[in-house]
């Protein structure tokens, strides 16, 4: 009994330890998801003032071509950008990412197609990299914070590669892997096809296009729309990142918060089990002293 005491006494001590790193963890994503989720909605204005700006270029030119828009039919190859964390502990957020990226591939292959993986976060290049699945390029170390510099550097090899020709590795599409942050309690993994563009004009509030005043480009209405399209790429990219970056910072908070809460049930089982082994050991004692006593009475 009094074995099975100080087990259960070990076992609140590091328990007790963990609910500790649990609490400060949550703690630290609470602080984080804040800035995080600002940062992600704070993008809507800088994408709204792309999408108008675009839109008006195309409205006024109807005669320009750009290859950012224009569908490819040259190759099949297809680049899948899939978004996961650096860290674990965050729950099923990279998770429920990786098993859509599964299903995606799947999918684009049996349409036929040659997918060409693209890897954000850590969690994502071991997925891959323990099924010996090919990854074309990984980027890692900030996923929980991402910068406009990694931003840029993901869509400048993006559309190195959708700009390439065919026999240069060039591909037709490009699809994204992410997790939308909608609220504190629900995030939601989401495919998007971010190549070719498809630009569309904006509505207004009663769903009527909006009408255009007449514009004069400098130099040209050519080179604004191409000065334009990669911008909005990057943009977008940046927005996803961001995106991805609150959702894991709200996962994680979930997580060790449930992760606290069970810390601290089990701590309550194990002094339960605890004082019962006592009470037990107790108990034992006393019969063991009082069958000693009758037995030197008797004799």
């Amino acid at each position: 009994m009094a074995g099975s005491q100080r087990v259960y006494k070990q076992k609140i001590r590091a328990t007790k330890t963990l609910e500790k790193v649990f609490r400060a963890m949550e703690l630290i994503a609470a602080s984080r998801i804040g800035k995080a989720r600002q940062k992600a909605q704070g993008q809507d204005p800088y994408t709204l003032a792309l999408i108008r700006s675009i839109a008006t270029v195309a409205t006024h030119a109807s005669d320009l071509d750009h290859p950012l828009v224009t569908p490819r039919n040259d190759t099949n190859k297809v680049a899948i950008l899939v978004v996961t964390s650096d860290r674990g502990m965050a729950g099923a957020y990279s998770s429920s990412v990786l098993r859509e990226a599964e299903a995606r591939l799947q999918s684009l292959r049996d349409e036929g197609k040659e997918p060409v993986l693209y890897v954000y976060g850590r969690r994502g290049e071991s997925y891959f990299k323990f099924r010996k699945v090919e990854m074309e390029r990984v980027w890692t170390g900030s996923s929980d914070n991402p910068s406009p510099e990694t931003a840029q550097e993901i869509a400048e090899e993006m559309l190195e590669r959708f700009l390439a020709d065919a026999e240069d590795g060039g591909v037709a599409e490009l699809h994204t892997v992410f997790t939308r942050f909608e609220s504190m309690v629900k995030q939601v993994v989401q495919v998007r096809r971010m190549l070719p563009l498809e630009v569309v004009e904006a509505e207004g509030e009663e769903g009527d296009t909006e009408e255009y005043p007449l514009y004069e480009f400098e130099p040209s209405a050519k080179d604004v729309f191409d000065a334009l399209l990669p911008m909005y790429v990057s943009q977008r990219i940046h927005a996803v990142l961001l995106m991805a970056a609150a959702s894991e910072l709200a996962s994680r908070q979930q997580a060790m918060h449930a992760a606290t809460d069970n810390a601290k049930e089990l701590i309550e089982d194990y002094t339960r089990l605890a004082n019962n082994a006592r009470q037990a050991e107790i108990t034992t004692e006393i019969t063991e002293l009082i069958s000693g006593a009758d037995a030197l009475a008797n004799s």
